[in-house]
């Protein structure tokens, strides 16, 4: 094999063909010959053509690589028992260096990946033959953990290692995209039948893995799979590693944590931790740990991650003392923070209207109380009241009219929490205030949409009315919007009678417009807006008949 990290050329391409072509043992259907099974002729002459076609070279290692996934993906356990068995020499010894090569990495990772399919094997000696390929594999990983966990290349053979031994895979690997998000949404694994000593090396692997306990994608790889499979064994490791983590030498009186939760990589693992962990390891992590530090830790470019996980976890205990830094943790842009306090605070129904009055407080429109007219716009732009009005002056009222802009994603957050507390009457008022511009403006904006629709949905029958007032003569170009057209279906989905009919009629006044757009045509039809201009009292028996429904059903919920 070519030295570590070394992928030029022909040490991959020389292994590969030997194994794919020339040396066909341990594999499929056949009959026996000197002890060594033997594939059958298809099969002997597709990997002769296989050994043929790495024979003539590839433009770049990267074709070659797709390659050989390719094929290991097509002819499924037969190659697998054969590459695993090459690639891992007679007692298993060269897999540290295949596995800690770029190219090689790739191809036990896919060789190993073969396993979930492992049941599909005709013959049980098959299976066994694979079973046996596999644990070795791991012994060597074991043997060798310090130096495949801190490898480029090795730590993937592991991860993949970690997913086959436990049961559960995810989809193959992928190269990195520039400017990919770090923190993606976790893969979605499936779980397939494993034998039973894979179980037994699963948990000898991660006893190997806590003696050398470091912050990589390794670990929280682990975690991952033994929550999902082995839930005791995941408590067991979740409370070593934080050990672990809190027996660091820092500064006197000072927690390792704090200095832990501003690391890049380990910040990830302590997130894995809180999100996984039963609230009493978190409530001693907070108390022993973080508490009176956890204002810095959210204005922490790092740490606010890891504080969100906790805020939503142990929200009442972590309440008083992240509120009295709201106004600091806006201005560091650190928004998750404070839309994770609205948030729990909206499930939990506690605390709302202290978090209302701090963030008026933090947005500079508590007070004189007309300036609260114009919380909504901050809230959603996320910035204070001078900026957004351009005033230098700290009291007064609005001067002049803004028209809405700056709609963002954490502000409609936000405001969509918001709008979930019990008493959120001042969102709804100064949602009143705004012109027919800026309710059209808000109807058609990405993240506006949402929060216009958070609002009407979650209003009595009264205060849904007065804003419908304020969107009379906005309907038709609302109904030609791909946003507004959905926001309208919502207000449609919680309107009264009397209230559609009056959208109705505003409709159809428009009826050769709405039935040629792409989008109103959709909410022509859904509206049964032709019965309405031709049926109207059978229109109007429906929508009673629908309505009457929706309460009914309404009643059973509360």
């Amino acid at each position: 094999m070519a030295d570590q990290g070394n992928c030029g050329g022909q040490d991959e391409i020389w292994k590969t063909k030997k194994t794919l072509g020339q040396n066909c043992s341990y594999a499929g259907k056949g009959c026996r010959d000197g002890g060594k099974k033997r594939l059958d002729a298809l099969s002997v002459g597709y990997f002769r053509r296989v050994g043929e076609r790495l024979s003539e070279g590839f433009e770049d290692n990267e074709e070659r690589e797709m390659f050989v996934e390719n094929v290991l993906s097509e002819v499924k356990g037969k190659a697998t028992l054969v590459v695993l068995a090459e690639l891992g020499g007679n007692s298993g010894s060269e897999f540290k260096t295949v596995s800690c090569d770029r190219c090689g990495g790739h191809v036990v990772e896919t060789a190993v990946r073969q396993a979930s399919r492992w049941m599909e094997e005709d013959e049980e000696e098959s299976c066994g033959v694979l079973e046996a390929q596999v644990l070795s594999l791991s012994q060597v990983v074991r043997d060798n953990i310090a130096e495949f966990i801190k490898h480029a290349h090795g730590s993937h053979v592991v991860r993949t290692l970690l997913n086959v031994l436990a049961g559960c895979l995810g989809p193959p690997r992928t190269k990195a995209h520039p400017g990919a998000k770090e923190r993606s949404v976790a893969p979605q694994l499936t779980d397939f039948e494993i034998p039973t000593s894979f179980w037994y090396e699963l948990k000898s692997l991660t006893e190997t893995l806590m003696e050398n306990v470091n912050c990589d994608a390794v670990f929280q790889t682990m975690l991952t799979v033994c929550h999902r499979k082995r839930p005791k064994l995941c408590k067991q490791l979740l409370k070593g590693i934080m050990e672990y983590l809190t027996s660091r030498g820092a500064a006197p009186g000072l927690s390792p944590l704090l200095v832990f939760l501003k690391d890049q990589a380990s910040s990830h693992l302590i997130e894995m931790i809180i999100q996984l962990s039963h609230k009493p390891l978190l409530c001693n992590l907070y108390k022993n740990h973080l508490r009176g530090h956890l204002v810095d830790l959210a204005l922490h470019p790092i740490a606010n991650f890891p504080i969100q996980r906790l805020t939503a976890a142990l929200f009442l205990r972590l309440f008083d003392e992240l509120v009295q830094g709201v106004e600091a943790i806006l201005a560091a842009g650190h928004m998750g923070v404070v839309v994770q306090l609205a948030e729990s605070c909206a499930e939990s129904g506690e605390r709302q209207e202290e978090l209302m009055q701090c963030l008026l407080h933090a947005f500079h429109c508590a007070k004189p109380g007309s300036r609260q007219m114009s919380c909504l716009p901050l809230f959603m732009s996320l910035l204070a009241f001078e900026v957004y009005y351009h005033s230098d002056t700290a009291e007064g009222d609005t001067q002049t009219e803004v028209p809405l802009s700056s709609i963002c994603y954490h502000g409609s957050r936000l405001v969509q929490a918001l709008a979930r507390f019990k008493e959120h009457s001042v969102l709804l008022s100064s949602l009143r205030t705004l012109s027919p511009a800026d309710l059209l403006t808000l109807a058609s904006d990405p993240a506006g949409s949402h929060v216009l629709q958070a609002l009407i949905t979650t209003s009595s029958n009264k205060g849904r009315g007065k804003i419908l007032k304020r969107l009379e003569g906005q309907y038709v170009q609302m109904a030609c919007s791909r946003l507004g057209s959905r926001v309208l279906e919502a207000i449609w989905n919680s309107a009264s009678v009397s209230q559609r009919q009056s959208i109705a009629q505003e409709l159809v006044a428009s009826e050769s417009q709405l039935r040629s757009d792409q989008f109103a045509r959709h909410v022509w039809a859904k509206f049964a807006l032709s019965h309405f201009v031709h049926r109207r009292a059978h229109w109007q028996e429906i929508q009673t008949g629908e309505s009457r429904k929706r309460k009914i059903f309404s009643d059973i919920l509360e």
